[in-house]
């Protein structure tokens, strides 16, 4: 049996396997209409009712289906793609890939992300993929000396080959096909009993995040929360304040306009837990906070996920809101082979959500959080989720206790409240916006929501714990924007709230696999999250206006007179040029010790203004308990002759 392999991570990172399905098709076609609509022959017809379908991409007209036989599927298959193949729209009806473990379809494309070594130039790379006959469709903004490539038309499964021949060749970091799964979405008026205890009926609701009393600190106003998913209705009256939409896109068509197509109602609702503007009929966590919806639906590793990270950072996201991964198995069927599905992070999103962190908020890196999952199966196996540097969000029930579908293991950080199935849970699940009037999951029920359709009172899973930490971690940053996102991520762990202290089985660490830390209090965090004065602080800026040019080093000085032990450092850089990839910006001690800030990162990207300190820059580190007394400088030069810009200003931060 033919196997493929794939390696994320470089030629010493992990390598996972992929054989041909028996009982899987993918088919495209030409007008990109459902397969249904678009087959006309009586053979054709018959075929699909042979299968059932799977996922589907719209946007790219293809559609994987599943066929019923129970036995000889290999070639009841290769009889659907032969009836398939006939019809004039269908671009092409082929066989599927599946992960050899978990035997979950996956799609392979002809393009390939591919990254060379830092230290090599880009004319280098350029000559070096030419000779590889691959195309270069772009160079990627968020990852240096990182390309997205296309491998000749045609070739197939030789682009499997073809990246192993790449990862063999001088200076490839890393290299893999692009790959495409389906991408599961992880499903303080009175009825919200998230936010502050309430009143459901007859019934008392005391099982809250405590949110509502931290609006009296802040209502996250001076940030912006990103939602990247299925697409938001921007029209939708608890989004129509004024400037709340901010940066509006479609990574998966390469537009600004995010708008939910049929059936997709989800990320609607999860900008509604978040940030909700909470004028009409629900409220978000955050409802102050601006929105930057971001639609999505391109099928989970494909290259329009690493862009969406790209975006956010480069449009003043604070949040970014993740409530989407791979397929969970059934929750209540323990044997369900997709429990065990390792689904790795491609390298391409890796790098991108790296890029988020740091390079977001001028360099303290935007929060980013995910949904844990829906399938009562261990997250660790998921790589997005279990991303170290991410917020795995696990859900609790109105009861206190862990809804039955959440996902548990050791990268849970914290929960929020959701919906459950249980038969004691009082509610039926979050209540929040929902696509406007009769296109959302409440076409207009009062059971269900609001006679107009407006609201649905069922929302729920994991996609709703998500952005409402969230929205948690807006409230955090309008009360201290100066925090990293690890800051944040650590402050949510000590405003935990240890819910289920029996069931949870928490560790020595106060860390349980099911809760994370627990579920979080967010009127703790808010007020832990209050800027601690230093006991002496000076800022140092100078503004001068130096041209950056090709063999020139641009400069700017600061004299520092406290001569005193550090216990802070911060860097400040502001430089307009037509391409940060070029610039190699130097901190200069004033004893000459240099330390790199910025070395051509961030490819085409224009003007670098960013924040540095000892996460970051963790040479700057070294300059803790040293004297700062003296002459500082900043050095830029400009690696390029082809461009030029301005250093604008230099300023340090100094805590004693």
């Amino acid at each position: 049996m033919a196997t493929f392999k794939v390696t994320y991570g470089g030629k010493k990172g992990k390598a996972h396997r992929f054989v041909y399905s028996n009982d899987h098709v993918v088919v495209r076609t030409h007008s990109h209409r459902e397969v249904a609509a678009s087959v006309h022959s009586r053979a054709a017809r018959e075929a699909l009712d042979q299968v059932e379908s799977v996922f589907q991409l719209p946007m790219h007209g293809i559609e994987v289906y599943k066929v019923r036989a129970a036995r000889g599927r290999a070639a009841a298959r290769d009889k659907v793609r032969g009836a398939l193949k006939k019809e004039k729209d269908v671009r092409f009806a082929g066989r599927v890939l599946h992960d050899a473990s978990s035997k979950q379809p996956v799609l392979y494309t002809e393009n390939l992300f591919v990254k060379f070594e830092n230290d090599r130039s880009t004319t280098f790379c350029k000559k070096s993929l030419r000779s590889h006959n691959v195309k270069i469709i772009r160079e990627v903004d968020y990852a240096r000396n990182g390309f997205f490539v296309r491998s000749p038309e045609g070739c197939g499964t030789d682009v499997f080959h073809g990246a192993e021949q790449i990862m063999g060749y001088e200076g490839v970091d890393c290299v893999h096909p692009e790959l495409v799964r389906e991408m599961r979405k992880m499903g303080a008026f009175p009825q919200q009993w998230h936010l502050q205890k309430a009143k459901i009926g007859r019934l008392s609701i005391n099982e809250h995040a405590n949110v509502v009393a931290a609006w009296a600190e802040t209502e996250g106003k001076g940030t912006v929360i990103a939602v990247v998913d299925d697409g938001v209705d921007m029209a939708h009256e608890e989004f129509s304040s004024a400037g709340k939409i901010v940066a509006p896109r479609n990574v998966s068509l390469g537009n600004d306009d995010p708008s939910p197509g049929p059936g997709d109602h989800h990320g609607t609702a999860c900008a509604g837990v978040a940030c909700g503007d909470g004028l009409f009929g629900a409220a978000g966590v955050a409802p102050k906070a601006k929105l930057m919806p971001i639609r999505l639906v391109s099928g989970l590793g494909s290259q329009a996920e690493a862009e969406a990270f790209v975006w956010s950072a480069q449009n003043g996201a604070d949040v970014i809101s993740c409530s989407w991964g791979p397929p969970d198995g059934h929750f209540r069927n323990p044997n369900d082979s997709r429990h065990k599905a390792i689904v790795p992070l491609p390298d391409s999103t890796k790098l991108a959500i790296d890029f988020a962190l740091e390079h977001g908020r001028g360099g303290k890196g935007c929060v980013i959080v995910w949904a844990a999952g829906n399938g009562n199966e261990s997250v660790d196996n998921d790589g997005y989720a279990s991303y170290e540097k991410v917020i795995a969000v696990a859900a609790c029930n109105d009861e206190g206790k862990r809804s039955e579908y959440s996902d548990y293991g050791d990268a849970i950080w914290c929960s929020f409240p959701s919906n459950d199935f249980r038969p004691t849970t009082r509610t039926p699940g979050i209540w929040t916006a929902d696509r406007s009037g009769a296109e959302g999951y409440n076409p207009g029920r009062e059971f269900q929501g609001d006679p107009a359709g407006n609201y649905t009172n069922s929302f729920g899973g994991t996609s709703s714990a998500c952005p409402g930490v969230a929205g948690v971690a807006a409230l955090i940053l309008a009360r201290n924007p100066e925090l990293r996102w690890d800051e944040v991520k650590e402050l949510l762990k000590g405003s935990c709230d240890q819910i289920d202290k029996k069931g949870g089985k928490y560790d020595k660490n106060g860390h349980s696999k099911l809760y994370g830390y627990g579920r979080v209090d967010t009127a703790r965090a808010v007020k832990s999250a209050k800027p601690k004065a230093s006991k002496y602080a000076s800022w140092h800026t100078a503004f001068l206006d130096v041209p950056v040019k090709k063999g020139k080093t641009a400069t700017i000085e600061l004299a520092v007179a406290e001569d005193k032990p550090l216990r802070k450092i911060k860097v400040q850089v502001k430089i307009e040029h037509e391409m940060i990839g070029n610039l190699v910006a130097r901190l200069v001690t004033p004893g000459g010790e240099k330390i790199t800030l910025h070395d051509r990162e961030g490819r085409a990207l224009v003007d670098l203004r960013k924040e540095y300190d000892t996460l970051n820059a963790p040479a700057l580190a070294d300059l803790l308990k040293t004297s700062p007394v003296g002459t500082w400088t900043l050095e830029v030069d400009d690696t390029s002759v082809k461009t030029h810009g301005m250093l604008r200003s230099f300023g340090m931060l100094l805590g004693f």
